[in-house]
């Protein structure tokens, strides 16, 4: 608005403190999930070749 104050901007310190703690707590769910969609894949294939390939090569 043309009336109001400009804003401050934040102390560098705390904001910077902030993205060092994230940083420091890593990728752990991005990890848990890369994992689990990696585990779904090699299930899915498991699956897909033991119930189609198998059947179709036992004569």
């Amino acid at each position: 608005m043309i009336n109001s104050s400009s804003p401050q901007p934040p102390a560098s310190g705390s904001e910077d403190d902030d993205v060092e703690a994230i940083v420091r707590a890593g990728p752990g769910g991005a990890v848990a999930v890369a994992g689990i969609a990696t585990a779904v894949v090699v299930g899915l294939w498991f699956a897909f070749y033991l119930l189609v390939f198998l059947p179709r090569s036992v004569p």
